[in-house]
């Protein structure tokens, strides 16, 4: 019996993807280790809800059912003994777990024949000593490891620690001590996983809290970062002593952040078909729902997609620009139409006028070649047409220009006035996220009773303007408080005042499409990290690396990897766009499937990992700079956050923040 992480860890000389890691480790250093020369090959996985979302995140059934596992159980569900089969255990190191496992493998009729248990982190001393006390169950016991994972990989470069409540629970209702330290040390245990996995040694970089004299909630609020990063390298830096290999030195950056850095990137139209997906089509995560002609000639079938790495034509689309995207699909359609003699023929029978792509999609979806590949580009040419026919019919390419413009300084209040007046059939959603826009970049705007007569023009309710108000909260503290009419203050979202200035194009990009412009401020934060540039008085490191270790030289060939460009003077957005959506027939490096392909060729090549957490949920668009960067900056850029957030789910988090706050005093709106 063993008890430490597994030696057989993908760490080393290897270099692989994160997800592929975590796959790894799951199937071969848990499920084909457990095993003995006297055992049958199949093998029962039994697991908890939170270790099952584990494996659900990583693995399939199939890869599964191809390590011996002949059935999964649940650990909290009567189950059937099958005294001849060995079984493992994957759950966390908890109390109830530990006691339902004891009674599961103790007494003279045991469930199974012996027990492989393994724990998703760090097991209390306690707890171990209560399973040893066990002597009947001892020898039973064939593994007892920590296998220390517990995130979930929802993306080749992104994890989440799947806590969606989180943003409630450390900036809304803090009075609420135990559930705020509850979730803070979930997360921190979560994330320390993932050095764990990756044997990785993070220099611990976060936001700290500006100086404030406010309510002692603020400053709370402001201390989550530090709180978190204190905790994330307590649990690290243990690992060191107790995970056999792990680097003595930092090989990696981390950087803690929270939603206060961008406002805007969660709420404004992200114009990639990733983005307009899930902001426009009400997916169900990354399930997509749509109708396919029934076998039996019957009524239409309802069949279930899912938008995810597996498909070649999302991975190489998701994130291009939506018109990109579509001319994509068009050319992939008249591509095979041109080389398939039936189509031609299909085609020769028209009458010679041009053929748009759902013309081709239904002439190719005739054919008798109908292939699986080509039906994946049906689909995308469902879903593209979808979004592109939301767009007309809700003028959603005025109100994203109008976005991009308050943004970057060339839109104020005259149009944006303009808009709420003749517009009036834009959707509330739409209209609190542009009015959101509009009080980060021109809070003066929401002073007095401005904020009230804003609400009464978009037609909104105090419901709706509560998420407004709500952003405060995230903002953190302003260095002074300005006194308006009735005791109220003014809306105030950070330290400066917003300049209203025209921003310049960054050297050497150029916009390829409308509305590419905006960028998250992540994508600024990652640079600036890479280049050891970030602000001292912004930020901090737990554990201020060696001048050696600075930089983002690579683990692989103690080589410097090359830094980036000088950066542009400090804005709220410089006006760029993104040089990754270039000609459709390039293959610059920047899409997802080329970024995975350049980073599994050129391993030796790669510097030092980079882990960027963001507390309080993830956009889409920040996902996309990782892995813009990651090409970039030669460099695997990690995104972990506590949840992956559409628009809406954003607005009905931000709206519930403060239903129980029972200290909120009113801001400019005169609303609580």
């Amino acid at each position: 019996m063993s008890f430490s992480d597994s030696e057989t860890s993908s760490g080393g000389s290897e270099y692989k993807p994160f997800r592929q890691i975590s796959r790894d480790r799951l199937l071969y250093e848990m499920l084909r280790s457990a095993k003995s020369p006297d055992s049958k090959a199949w093998k029962v996985l039994i697991m908890d809800k939170v270790t099952v979302k584990v494996m659900s995140h990583s693995c399939k059934m199939a890869d599964i059912t191809d390590q011996e596992i002949s059935l999964v159980e649940d650990l909290f569900r009567r189950r059937q003994p099958l005294p001849s089969l060995d079984a493992v255990y994957f759950m966390q190191p908890s109390k109830e777990n530990v006691v339902m496992f004891l009674s599961d493998m103790s007494g003279r009729e045991p469930l199974y024949k012996k027990a492989y248990v393994f724990f998703s982190s760090p097991i209390p001393k306690e707890l171990v000593n209560h399973i040893k006390s066990d002597t009947s169950v001892l020898p039973r016991i064939g593994a007892l490891r920590e296998m220390n994972l517990e995130y979930f990989p929802i993306d080749s470069q992104a994890f989440t620690t799947d806590q969606e409540t989180a943003m409630e629970e450390l900036y809304g209702n803090i009075e609420n001590t135990r559930r705020f330290n509850t979730c803070l040390n979930n997360m921190a245990i979560r994330i320390a996983t993932v050095f764990a996995s990756l044997k990785e040694l993070p220099c611990v970089w976060y936001r700290t809290a500006k100086e404030s004299d406010e309510s002692t909630a603020t400053a709370i609020r402001e201390l989550v970062p530090t709180k978190l990063a204190s905790a994330v390298w307590d649990m690290v830096s243990k690992y060191k002593s107790t995970i056999p290999n792990f680097p003595q030195t930092e090989t990696c950056d981390m950087l803690i952040v929270d939603r206060s850095i961008d406002q805007i990137a969660p709420v404004i139209h992200e114009w990639t078909y990733d983005a307009m997906c899930h902001d426009l089509l009400n997916m169900e995560g990354d399930k997509y729902m749509h109708e396919v002609p029934s076998k039996t000639g019957g009524d239409p079938e309802i069949k279930e997609v899912l938008l995810q790495d597996h498909d070649l034509v999302w991975l190489e689309l998701r994130h291009t620009h939506i018109a990109d995207a579509s001319e994509r699909l068009h050319d992939k359609f008249t591509t095979f139409v041109s080389k398939n003699k039936a189509a031609q023929l299909q085609q020769s029978a028209r009458d010679g006028s041009e053929l748009s792509t759902r013309d081709l999609q239904k002439m190719v979806q005739a054919l008798p070649q109908y292939t699986e590949q080509v039906e994946k580009i049906s689909l995308h040419v469902e879903i593209a047409g979808k979004i592109n026919k939301i767009i007309r019919e809700t003028d959603l390419r005025e109100l994203g220009q109008l976005e991009q413009d308050l943004v970057f300084g060339d839109a104020g209040a005259k149009e944006v006035i303009s808009f709420l007046r003749i517009k009036q059939n834009t959707t509330p959603e739409y209209k609190l996220r542009l009015l959101m826009i509009y009080a980060i970049v021109y809070p003066e705007k929401f002073e007095g009773d401005k904020a009230s007569k804003l609400m009464q023009l978009a037609k909104l309710s105090p419901d709706d303007m509560k998420v407004i108000n709500n952003m405060q909260l995230l903002a953190g503290s302003s260095n002074k408080k300005t006194s308006t009419g009735g005791g109220s203050f003014s809306l105030k979202f950070n330290n400066q005042k917003t300049k209203h200035a025209a921003r310049k194009d960054r050297n050497g990009e150029e916009e390829t499409w409308q509305l590419f412009r905006f960028y998250p401020m992540l994508e600024e934060l990652i640079e600036n990290l890479n280049k050891n540039e970030l602000s001292k008085t912004e930020y901090s490191c737990k554990n201020e690396p060696s001048p050696s270790n600075a930089k983002g030289g690579s683990v692989r060939n103690n080589q410097q990897t090359q830094t980036a460009p000088t950066a542009a003077p400090h804005s709220m957005r410089s006006r760029r766009t993104a040089n990754w959506g270039r000609s459709r027939s390039s293959d610059d490096g920047y899409s997802s499937d080329s970024t995975l392909k350049n980073v599994i060729t050129d391993f030796k090549k790669m510097g030092k990992r980079i882990f960027v957490f963001i507390i309080g949920g993830a956009t889409r668009s920040e996902l996309r700079v990782c892995h813009k960067l990651t090409t970039k900056l030669k460099r695997e850029v990690i995104l972990g956050t506590t949840s992956m957030d559409d628009p809406p789910q954003y607005l009905t988090k931000l709206k519930l923040l403060c239903d129980n706050n029972v200290n909120a005093q009113p801001n400019g709106f005169g609303i609580y």
